[in-house]
C-alpha cells in the first residue's frame, strides 16, 4: 500500500516533529542550566558565550547581490559573522572569507530545522515567513532583522510575513509609513524601524556608473525588456502569445527576463511560449542569475506589478510601460490596507500603461515613451521617496548590527532557573 502526504499536511507533520525535539532539546538545556547555577553558588555568567554574535540567512543565492557588500563590509572590518546559505552554490561559499564565516545549512527544510534551533543574539535576512510557516523563532535567538530586497513600500509580501521580526531596515520613509498603517490595522506592536538604505541598490548603481564611463553606445540596437512579474496576473500569463508576437514584430531587438518563480512554478506555460517563440540574434530568453546586463542593454522596459520597475527607473534612469494587469492582493500585505498598492499607484508617473489594443501598433507606442520628460520628473520625485540613502548602505547595516550585538551582549544575564 502506498501513502501519500499532501504538502500542507506534510509541512504540519514537520513542523510539529521539529516543535517536539526543539521542546526536548530546551528542556534538557534547562535542567543543564539549573545544574551550572547550583554548582556556582547561584552566580550566573554575564556573557554567553555559546551564542553566536551576528548570523545571515539567505534562503536562496539570488539575495547574494543584497548580502555581499554587507559581507565584504565585515571582512573589511574583520568583525566576525557567520552566513548561512540554504543555496549549495551560493558564490559566499566560495569567496574565502576569514572573519565571515560561510556554511551551507541544507536546502529546504533541513535549513529550517537548523534555522529552529539556531542559538545567536541576531539574525538578519531578507526572507519573509518568519513563525508563519517552518520557520520558528528559535528560543536561543534573541533578536530578528529583516530588510527588504526592493525599496518599494513592501506590502508585496505575503500576509504576515514580517509580524515577527523584531526591527526592520528600510531604505526610505515610504517602508516605515506603509509598515506602520499595518501595525496599527492588525493591532500588532511597532517594531524597530532604522534607515539604512539598500546594498543591492547601491551595488548596481556602482556597476552602472563605471560602465557607462566606458560605453558610447555606438551600434547598439533598439531593445525591449519584457520583464514582468509572476503569477496568474503577471503579463505572460495574461497576454502570452499576444504580447510577445507584438513585440516580435517591431523589429526591435526583444529580451524577455521571466521572474525565476515563473521559471519554477509555471513550467509548463514558460516552455510553451519558449518553444513558440525560438531565441534567435533578436528574440532572447534571458535566464541569468545576474540581471545586470540585461537592464544595461535594453533601452525601455515593459513590466507589470514586478520590483523590478525600482532597479530599471532608480538606477538606470530609463522610461517604463507597464501592461493593463491587476494584482489580486488578497494573498499579500497589501490587502489589510483600504488603498491602491503604492507601487501600482505611482506607475502612471513612471511610464505609460500598455493596453491590449495597443499591440497593433506596439512600435509607434514604444517609441513615443523614449525620453519623455513627464516619466523624468516622476523617477527623480519617487527615487527621493522611497531610496533616500544611496551609498554606504553597507556600512550603515554592519553598524547597525555589531550595535545590536553590543547592546544585547551588555544586557545579558543567564536567568536562574524556576
Amino acid at each position: 500500500m502506498y501513502l501519500y502526504i499532501d504538502p500542507g499536511t506534510g509541512s504540519m507533520l514537520f513542523t510539529i516533529i521539529i516543535g517536539l525535539i526543539s521542546t526536548l532539546i530546551f528542556a534538557f538545556r534547562g535542567k543543564f542550566l539549573k545544574l551550572k547555577f547550583l554548582l556556582s553558588g547561584g552566580k550566573g555568567a554575564k556573557i554567553d558565550e555559546s551564542k553566536l554574535p551576528i548570523v545571515i540567512f539567505a534562503d536562496h543565492k539570488r539575495y547574494w547581490n543584497m548580502f555581499e557588500p554587507v559581507c565584504d563590509e565585515f571582512e573589511r572590518r574583520e568583525e566576525t559573522c557567520y552566513y548561512w546559505t540554504a543555496s549549495p552554490d551560493d558564490p559566499a561559499l566560495s569567496k574565502g572569507y576569514k572573519f565571515v564565516k560561510c556554511e551551507f545549512i541544507g536546502e529546504g527544510n533541513k535549513a529550517f530545522a537548523r534555522l529552529n534551533m539556531m542559538k545567536a543574539r541576531v539574525c538578519f535576512s531578507t526572507t519573509p515567513g518568519l513563525d508563519v510557516y517552518q520557520w520558528k523563532r528559535s528560543k536561543d535567538c534573541d533578536y530578528y532583522v529583516h530588510i527588504y530586497h526592493a525599496v518599494d513600500e513592501g506590502t508585496g509580501y505575503r500576509m504576515f510575513g514580517i509580524d515577527f521580526y523584531d526591527a526592520l531596515l528600510t531604505s526610505g520613509e515610504i517602508q516605515e509609513t506603509t509598515l506602520r498603517k499595518i501595525e496599527d490595522v492588525r493591532g500588532i506592536p511597532h517594531k524597530e524601524c532604522h534607515m539604512v538604505g539598500n546594498p543591492y541598490m547601491d551595488s548596481l548603481m556602482e556597476r552602472y556608473q563605471e560602465r557607462k564611463k566606458n560605453d558610447s553606445g555606438e551600434g547598439k540596437p533598439f531593445t525591449v525588456l519584457l520583464a514582468p512579474s509572476w503569477g496568474p496576473d503577471s503579463i505572460l500569463n495574461k497576454y502570452g502569445e499576444k504580447i510577445l508576437k507584438a513585440l516580435q514584430d517591431t523589429g526591435f531587438k526583444i529580451i524577455v527576463r521571466a521572474h525565476p518563480q515563473t521559471i519554477i512554478n509555471e513550467k509548463e506555460m514558460y516552455d510553451s511560449l519558449v518553444a513558440k517563440f525560438p531565441e534567435s540574434e533578436n528574440f532572447i530568453w534571458d535566464r541569468s542569475n545576474d540581471n545586470f546586463e540585461t537592464l544595461y542593454q535594453s533601452d525601455i522596459m515593459i513590466t507589470d506589478f514586478s520590483g523590478i520597475i525600482f532597479d530599471y527607473t532608480y538606477v538606470f534612469d530609463r522610461p517604463l510601460m507597464y501592461a493593463d494587469t491587476s494584482m489580486d492582493t488578497a494573498p499579500y500585505d497589501a490587502a489589510w490596507l483600504d488603498e491602491e498598492v503604492w507601487r501600482l499607484a505611482i506607475l502612471p508617473d513612471l511610464g505609460l500603461r500598455l493596453d491590449e489594443s495597443d499591440f497593433p501598433r506596439m512600435k509607434e507606442v514604444i517609441e513615443s515613451v523614449s525620453d519623455n520628460e513627464k516619466y523624468a520628473a516622476g523617477r527623480d520625485k519617487y527615487r527621493n521617496m522611497s531610496w533616500q540613502i544611496i551609498g554606504n548602505s553597507a556600512s550603515n547595516i554592519v553598524d547597525y548590527l555589531l550595535e545590536k550585538n553590543k547592546e544585547l551582549m551588555e544586557s545579558e544575564t543567564e536567568e536562574s532557573p524556576a
